[in-house]
């Protein structure tokens, strides 16, 4: 476990807990980040205890937290996310102190990480939280009050074309079939329909 104290590995694994949990946060149940960002979190929690570190790095990490959640709970809130990602990429490069007048993280290591940290979360994110607010193609509830045809009689059962597709029906009169109908409500995959006058 020695090699979890160079302070360019501690970085590394301080920057991918923190993108596992954020991830686990935009996306959770999966397990996958949940399990990642456990894992992750307990090296790098590791590695700080028993590294030098700047406590005002830390406590920036986790205040990255409060933007992080609240650019999430709504679309439209870039500003936030872009706020907790600064956060985030000062906390962890700023992390380990510097030992003898020079950087403990290398240069090159901190600002490609952080670039590619950066990138990352401000696309998966906001691809996520568009992803959650677009409505579903094949929503069932967006056929009730659509106007179709009947395709064969409908009364116990039947069949009518809504929306382009066929689906099963049933109504409360019977319905010859060419007729004109609306759907009404919908019982699982099948509407129920009444003739339109």
């Amino acid at each position: 476990m020695d090699f979890l104290l160079d302070p360019n590995i501690a970085y590394l694994i301080l920057l991918a807990s923190v993108l596992l949990g954020f991830m686990a946060l935009v996306s959770p149940g999966t397990g996958l980040f949940e399990v990642g960002a456990f894992f992750s979190i307990a090296l790098a929690g590791y590695a700080v205890y028993n590294l030098s570190f700047n406590w005002w790095a830390l406590v920036l990490l986790m205040l990255s937290i409060v933007p992080f959640v609240y650019a999430i709970q709504k679309p439209k809130r870039e500003m936030y996310l872009g706020l907790a990602i600064l956060m985030i990429i000062i906390g962890s490069v700023f992390m380990f102190p510097r030992v003898d007048g020079k950087d403990s993280v290398n240069p090159f290591v901190a600002i490609t990480a952080s670039v590619l940290v950066a990138g990352f979360l401000w696309i998966a994110v906001r691809k996520s939280m568009e992803a959650r607010s677009v409505r579903p193609t094949h929503d069932l509830d967006a056929l009730v009050g659509q106007v179709g045809e009947a395709r064969t009689r409908v009364h116990d059962e039947g069949s009518v074309q809504v929306a382009g597709e066929l689906w099963s029906a049933h109504s409360e009169k019977p319905i010859p079939a060419g007729s004109a109908v609306r759907v009404v409500r919908r019982d699982g995959f099948v509407v129920v329909v009444e003739k339109v006058a």
